[in-house]
């Protein structure tokens, strides 16, 4: 029987040790070295060559600017009363990115009571949102009050904030409206000194440069640029003074059942603008009921023809010229004068009269022959020199320089209805500025909207002596038996002139009526130049003497009880006007 050798039982066989590969183990170094120098030459060109690009992709998502808000100047007439001022408001905005992140508009409740305060409708507030979902920044209302802004902070409604702004506040809302102008959302001016004066009222806003950490908190302040004022701004008009015009016109305006009617007052000796207003006019506190209509400045941009406010220049170029003189008498006949084919008329028969009966009476006929006499270029050279046809000077947006006529030929017709105010057009605040112009002896001044410090320089158009006359006539214009005796003050001497002309239309003229008054007074020392407009009167009252003197007369007289300038009823005719004269005529 054979013997079984003995074996052991899963017995493992001894593993060969491990061999090192050279060439694989140098490639694979190669490899790490090489991905090692990689990395290292691409954080030095990162952070070394070119850093900017880094830096800028993480000041996108740390860095903010904020603005510092500048406040507009203030707007003030002569007196230091505020006429614009800038109210602290807030603006409700809205981040619908992060409406969305925090599932804001799961709360549609406090979304609604959100429209309510605003004044929004709740649906529509809702789409808008929507609508935006992508974006970061959308206004849901613009200049809210501060309770309003107070109510939306309590809220409480994710990605809805409030941002700083200002408001502009008229105080004298309708009174100054046309002149002030207003502003609009943004702050900047659309409309009259508001507007002109944009860049000196408005300054520049600063901006803060911070960094935000990822939960909105303010971790470092990085640079400050300051922000610049807006400066303040003083007119030339007297608040008082356009309260009561302005209400003198509007009255007027709903009494005659007129479209519109302007005022402008002028400072004699300085050229100021005391008072610009208008009617219809609108109130740029409520923006939700303007109207373009209600909102232009028509004593600067609406011209008619002047009338019979011309005929004191007529006179006064004859007697420069010395076509006529204080003893001239006009023969005007029946008051009907044949030239060509048409006819001149007067009102009322005048006869032969002097130049003052002329002007007192407004003989048309009477300055017809005194135009026919010397030349169409020299009648409009004075007129011209008294400020027509050209700027007046306030340099406000929108101002017309009228229609001043000049052609080769000119039928005899023309030359004579040109001396009483037809066939050229003027503003009314160019008729001011002449006025104001016989007002202060034959001073031209330009006329400005800013108040001004002491007597301003001007051209000296017409001679001291031959003015003074014409101011004397012109005062008999406004005595008993004159055309302008409805525009006489009680206590002063006025010389004012009145006019009528009819509306021009295309081709022709129209049925309607344009009333209107031009003066100054005291005569003694002239201080004060206006004129007053009513455009298209209805009803059998149309005249100038009729719809126009009447304001003229209210409006001077509340203006010279104000400031406080005397009577002078019983100083005789002309002789603060020949004083005043005599001591100029010594000081050059």
């Amino acid at each position: 029987m054979k013997k079984r050798s003995s074996k052991p039982a899963n017995r493992r066989t001894p593993k060969a040790p491990p061999v090192l590969i050279q060439w694989r183990f140098g490639l694979i170094c190669v490899f790490i070295a090489f991905a090692l120098v990689a990395l290292v030459a691409r954080a030095a060109y990162i952070q070394v060559i070119e850093p900017d690009r880094l830096r800028h992709e993480g000041d996108l998502r740390s860095v903010r600017v904020e603005q510092v808000h500048s406040a507009r100047g203030m707007i003030e007439d002569r007196q230091g009363e505020p006429l614009a001022v800038s109210v602290p408001v807030q603006a409700v905005w809205a981040d619908p990115v992060t409406v969305f992140k925090h599932q804001g508009l799961n709360n549609v409740e406090r979304w609604y009571a959100l429209a309510d305060v605003l004044g929004l409708d709740r649906q529509a507030l809702i789409d808008k949102i929507q609508a935006n979902r992508k974006r970061r920044f959308i206004y849901l209302q613009r200049q809210v009050r501060p309770a309003m802004a107070s109510y939306v902070n309590k809220l409480d409604l994710p990605g809805v904030g409030l941002k700083a702004e200002s408001r502009r506040f008229y105080p004298s809302a309708e009174v100054s409206a046309h002149l002030v102008g207003m502003t609009g959302i943004d702050g900047h001016g659309l409309e009259g000194i508001e507007r002109r004066f944009d860049d000196w009222l408005a300054g520049e806003h600063g901006k803060r440069t911070v960094r935000k950490d990822r939960f909105g908190r303010v971790v470092e302040h990085i640079a400050t640029e300051d922000k610049k004022e807006g400066q303040s701004l003083t007119l030339s008009i007297d608040q008082r003074l356009q309260a009561i015009a302005y209400r003198a016109i509007k009255q007027a305006v709903a009494d005659y059942r007129a479209t519109s009617g302007s005022l402008v007052m002028v400072d004699v000796k300085t050229g100021e603008v005391m008072a610009m207003v208008n009617a219809p006019s609108y109130n740029p506190n409520n923006r939700s009921s303007l109207k373009s209509f209600n909102m232009r400045n028509r004593a600067i941009t609406d011209v008619f023809e002047p009338g019979s406010t011309m005929k004191p220049f007529v006179v006064l170029t004859a007697l420069e010229n010395g076509v006529a003189d204080m003893d001239t008498v006009i023969d005007t006949g029946n008051g009907i004068m044949q030239i060509g084919g048409s006819r001149v008329r007067d009102v009322s028969k005048v006869g032969k009269a002097n130049l003052a009966r002329i002007l007192k009476k407004s003989s048309n006929i009477g300055v017809s022959k005194l135009s026919l006499a010397m030349p169409v270029e020299t009648l409009l050279g004075e007129y011209g020199s008294f400020g027509l046809g050209a700027s007046t000077g306030v340099e406000l947006v929108g101002e017309s320089v009228g229609h001043f006529p000049s052609r080769r030929r000119w039928s005899d017709f023309e030359r004579a209805t040109l001396a009483f105010g037809y066939g050229l057009s003027v503003t009314p605040t160019q008729l001011a500025r002449a006025y104001a112009t016989l007002g202060a002896l034959g001073i031209n001044r330009p006329l400005s909207i800013l108040k001004r410090e002491g007597v301003t320089e001007g051209k000296q158009v017409a001679s001291r002596e031959n003015v003074y006359k014409v101011l004397q006539m012109l005062e008999g214009v406004t005595q008993e038996g004159g055309s302008a005796r409805r525009a006489a003050v009680d206590g002063y001497r006025v010389g004012a002139k009145t006019g009528t002309a009819k509306v021009a239309v295309a081709g022709g003229y129209g049925d309607e009526y344009i009333g209107y008054t031009a003066g100054l007074a005291p005569i003694s020392n002239p201080r004060l130049a206006m004129v007053v407009v009513i455009n298209e009167p209805q009803g059998d009252k149309y005249y100038g003497g009729q719809v126009a003197a009447p304001v003229f007369s209210d409006v001077m007289k509340s203006a010279l009880q104000i400031l406080n300038i005397a009577p002078d009823k019983g100083t005789g005719p002309g002789l603060q006007v020949a004083k005043y004269a005599s001591e100029v005529n010594r000081n050059e």
